[in-house]
């Protein structure tokens, strides 16, 4: 395992070897904050040393994100996009196979980008062709054709629009349908994952077919509808990182970290954001590690009841297959 200049651990995806940072930085904020605000976050990220960037189609954050690497480029905070890994996601209304190519090349569109690092289908549902509602009507849901969109996304990479492809929240049973297919199998799946959720088996099963996996929600998505406190405030996490001269955060991101998964941070407070790359140079020993792995568990965005009102999908079955 390779790394940035910054220290950054950097994990080589199967698909290709292209290099990924561990550590990206998240760029969906709930609320909105603004596109000015979002640009200004990620250039005081890029002087930080972040250089993983996570958005998505659905997200209103490419546009920003793309002024802010061309401000980067202009004013010599990076020489060259090239030292930038960026990934974006296919919204349900473009998953449909004739849609996906063109999907992508807006997005290239808004990052000002000729190409992706990783391209992300990023929920496994679609919704009527050209619907971007958010929530999604319960009339617009449709079944995935898993067929005809990996056969698109797998067209993005050969068209060189994207160096690497994969999925988000997909559980075993569609990781297996998507495998049984692929010409390319997917190089990453993004989750759902943090103490209070640790996605045993997924890690397991990702590990086995060569999929990383990437954490979202790696602190509980604090401050969202769906989030909650679980994870700041829990005593176990809270009394390791007394012990050891940390925050609570910081032992939930050292913790994915040494599961061997990636991790997506999403802060715009430039504290948090210093603090969010300090957990490299340290370790969790084997008394703590275990009682981490004792955590009570429950899951936090893709365990919401999803109905019209509070997000895009009917039932958690719907995404998960019943394994919950």
């Amino acid at each position: 395992m390779g790394s940035t200049s910054f220290g950054i651990p950097e994990h080589r995806l199967g698909s290709n070897g292209e290099k990924m940072p561990i550590l990206g930085f998240g760029t969906a904020v709930f609320p909105p904050v603004g596109a000015e605000a979002t640009k200004m976050a990620i250039l005081q990220s890029i002087k930080l040393g972040y250089r993983h960037f996570d958005t998505a189609a659905k997200y209103g954050s490419e546009q920003p994100l793309g002024e802010a690497i061309q401000e980067a480029l202009s004013i010599g905070l990076i020489q060259s996009r090239d030292e930038l890994f960026i990934t974006t996601k296919l919204w349900c209304g473009d998953a449909h196979g004739d849609l996906v190519v063109p999907a992508l090349k807006r997005s290239l569109q808004n990052l000002k980008l000729e190409y992706l690092d990783l391209f992300l289908i990023h929920w496994p549902v679609s919704c009527k062709p050209g619907t971007y509602e958010f929530p999604i009507k319960e009339e617009n849901f449709l079944p995935m054709d898993f067929n005809s969109i990996w056969a698109a996304m797998e067209e993005c990479q050969r068209l060189n629009l994207t160096k690497s492809i994969g999925v988000s929240n997909f559980s075993c049973k569609k990781l297996t349908d998507i495998l049984a297919i692929a010409n390319i199998p997917p190089a990453v799946n993004q989750v759902e994952m943090n103490p209070m959720w640790q996605q045993k088996k997924l890690r397991e099963f990702c590990r086995a077919n060569g999929i990383f996996l990437t954490a979202y929600s790696p602190l509980g998505a604090n401050g969202t509808f769906w989030g909650s406190d679980r994870v700041l405030e829990c005593e176990v996490l809270k009394e390791i990182a007394k012990a050891k001269g940390k925050t609570a955060a910081q032992v939930s991101l050292r913790w994915i970290y040494e599961q061997g998964v990636g991790v997506i941070v999403k802060s715009f407070n430039g504290e948090r954001m210093k603090q969010n790359l300090g957990i490299f140079d340290w370790s969790l020993d084997e008394d703590e590690l275990k009682k981490i792995d004792e955590l009570a568990q429950s899951r936090g965005v893709t365990g919401v009841a999803y109905t019209s009102k509070c997000g895009p999908f009917r039932t958690v079955e719907d995404i998960w297959d019943g394994e919950m």
